[in-house]
């Protein structure tokens, strides 16, 4: 281990005892009997200390902790950590764990009391759930060990310090494996279709026969085996989707201690996932005043691994989204008909009026799926009873609010925009489900 170092404390217990022999010498001065009794038990108590110091002090590595900590850790899910002791005394002993957390967690009083009997060992379990991604320093682990007699306490200090990375939540893609989410009875994606013409994906040159595409024609190969050779292509079904993460003001909104920001970067690596499971091509990109963590589609083995560290490293100060920035660069750069799923949020028509301009030339193309949220606090207020006018009027004020949430799908849906209002603990699921739809139905 890189840090063993001991050091001593007198136990509470040895002040307790020691104020009782004081109160006795208290009332020495009175009862001459009781100064006598005192002497002896300040005697017997010194005499324990002694023996109490040698049975702590007799095994020079009496606690051994060893401290197992993921990979990395999972945003805004449980991550196990397990702590392994071990006793290597040979009698029963009293510890107290302090784990040294990072400071993200806020915990000063991280205790495990626990006693373990004669060269025992015994795993502890217990989970962290981050909130938010970046840098986790886990610092020593303190042990303080006390023997049945309980007056002197041995401190240890244990185990190593450690530097975790906090990434979007990998632990629930397996939730989101594709098996669960398609009809066993229908292929998408895998299938490669034979077809006259030109198509996404060479796949041969062969001889002319009557009915094929003139257009096709390999003059080159034609030269050179002296009869008509033409090209045959294959029709390709993988497709670019493109997540698109508003970085704006709009996602600052807090549900369960995860931004509207960290739900869509989750949903993004969850969704990416499926992507690649499905052949299609996975991408994404980032905006708010200008377009960042740009990574093109594509469906290759080390995709997952970028756009995870992609997401990993996402900043941003929530400044004033700019959809005209977004439009124009993407009809720039992304040339090729694609599914744009654009995380984000609007909680009135008007802040939807701002930017449908935007949306609506995105659609012409580009199938362009607006994701955006439920304000679930809303509901709640709208399902408590009312108890006075007051709550009366706030009651109608949130059903308000939720009543231009469904307009704002209404009025998407009219531009032939796809949409999903969800809560934020569902996106994921609500979103994955939709673009399977999408596909199933030969939107893109």
């Amino acid at each position: 281990m890189k840090h063993f170092y001991k050091t001593l404390f007198l136990h509470n217990k040895f002040f307790y005892y020691l104020g009782g022999i004081a109160v006795l010498f208290v009332f020495g001065f009175f009862v001459p009997i009781f100064f006598e009794v005192s002497k002896v038990l300040l005697f017997v108590l010194c005499f324990l200390v002694f023996v109490d110091l040698f049975l702590l002090y007799k095994t020079k590595k009496g606690v051994a902790i060893t401290r197992f900590l993921p990979e990395r850790l999972s945003n805004g899910d449980e991550n196990k950590i397990t702590l392994k002791i071990d006793n290597h005394y040979s009698f029963k002993t009293h510890i107290s764990i302090i784990e040294e957390l990072p400071f993200q967690f806020q915990k000063r009083d991280f205790i495990f009391p626990l006693t373990l009997t004669s060269k025992e060992e015994k795993n502890l379990h217990y989970n962290l759930k981050p909130t938010e991604r970046g840098v986790y320093n886990f610092g020593n682990i303190n042990a303080y060990v006390n023997s049945p007699l309980q007056l002197v306490t041995k401190k240890y200090i244990l185990g190593e310090e450690k530097v975790l990375k906090c990434y979007p939540s990998f632990l629930k893609l397996r939730d989101f494996d594709i098996t669960s989410f398609t009809n066993q009875s229908i292929s998408y994606g895998t299938k490669k279709i034979r077809r006259i013409g030109h198509s996404l994906e060479f796949e041969q040159i062969k001889e002319y026969v009557s009915g094929d595409d003139i257009r096709t024609l390999n003059w080159k190969a034609t030269a050179k085996s002296n009869q008509l050779m033409v090209n045959q292509y294959v029709e390709e079904k993988s497709q670019p989707v493109y997540s698109i993460i508003d970085k704006g003001r709009a996602m600052q909104m807090q549900f369960n201690e995860l931004s509207l920001l960290d739900y869509a970067i989750n949903a993004t690596l969850a969704i990416s996932n499926v992507i690649l499971k499905k052949q299609d091509k996975a991408g994404m990109l980032t905006f708010s005043k200008k377009l960042e963590d740009w990574i093109v589609a594509e469906k290759r083995s080390s995709q997952m691994s970028l756009i995870s560290e992609t997401l990993h490293n996402i900043k941003t100060d929530f400044s004033e989204s700019d959809f005209s920035t977004l439009y124009s660069v993407i009809k720039r750069k992304i040339t090729h008909r694609s599914l744009l799923i654009i995380y984000t949020n609007f909680e009135t028509m008007d802040g939807l009026n701002r930017q449908l301009t935007y949306l609506r030339a995105l659609a012409k193309n580009h199938l362009v799926l607006v994701v955006f949220f439920k304000n679930t606090e809303l509901q709640t207020l709208i399902n408590t009873k009312a108890n006075n006018i007051q709550d009366v009027y706030d009651s109608i004020i949130a059903e308000k609010f939720m009543y231009e949430k469904i307009s704002i799908v209404n009025e998407l849906k009219k531009y032939g925009i796809q949409s999903v209002l969800t809560s934020p603990e569902n996106l994921t699921g609500d979103t994955i489900n939709k673009y399977l739809e999408l596909k199933a139905r030969g939107l893109f």
